[in-house]
């Protein structure tokens, strides 16, 4: 079994912005692979669905307590961190590209130093997608909590669209 793990932040107000990117796209890959929707799973601090021995989820928590689901879910189902894919922004790549890795540090991802602190590992995949850096002076706090300007969302739409075949072939059968 693997864990699909959409980052981002729970409120609404949060929901278009660059950091919830994860989640984003984990809703898209729900939609186009599986059959039910997410729902609520308080006592894992998530939002989960099944589909051919695949969880996908989106945590309940802050972006900076986002171990605190990934672990809860992981132990609940027996996964092996090697086995979680954990999708989220990246300030250092450009808007629109996208690396998938393994065994990768955080990098100053705050989601991503919670999951590492929570598991004890590093040791989990990663589909990072660029955001880029502010060009201005705001501050990366402020930019990342930004929706994305026109522009951006039409290459966000058309990464996502490049992705999700991607993260299809590792559903397996």
């Amino acid at each position: 079994m693997k864990l699909f793990l959409g980052l981002g932040n729970p409120d609404q107000k949060y929901q278009a912005t660059r950091h919830n990117l994860g989640q984003m796209v984990l809703n898209h890959l729900v939609e186009a692979y599986c059959h039910t929707p997410l729902t609520n799973k308080n006592k894992l601090s998530a939002q989960l669905t099944e589909q051919n021995q695949n969880l996908f989820a989106v945590s309940t928590e802050y972006m900076n307590n986002s171990g605190l689901t990934a672990q809860k879910i992981l132990n609940f189902y027996k996964i092996n961190p090697s086995d979680l894919y954990v999708i989220h922004d990246d300030l250092d790549l450009p808007v629109g590209e996208y690396r998938f890795q393994f065994d990768r540090g955080p990098a100053g991802h705050k989601g991503i130093e919670s999951i590492i602190e929570y598991l004890g590992t590093q040791s989990f995949n990663r589909i990072r997608i660029g955001i880029g850096h502010p060009t201005d002076s705001t501050p990366v706090e402020s930019y990342v909590l930004m929706p994305f300007s026109p522009e951006e969302k039409m290459l966000i739409s058309t990464t996502i669209a490049k992705i999700l075949p991607e993260i299809n072939q590792l559903l397996g059968p």
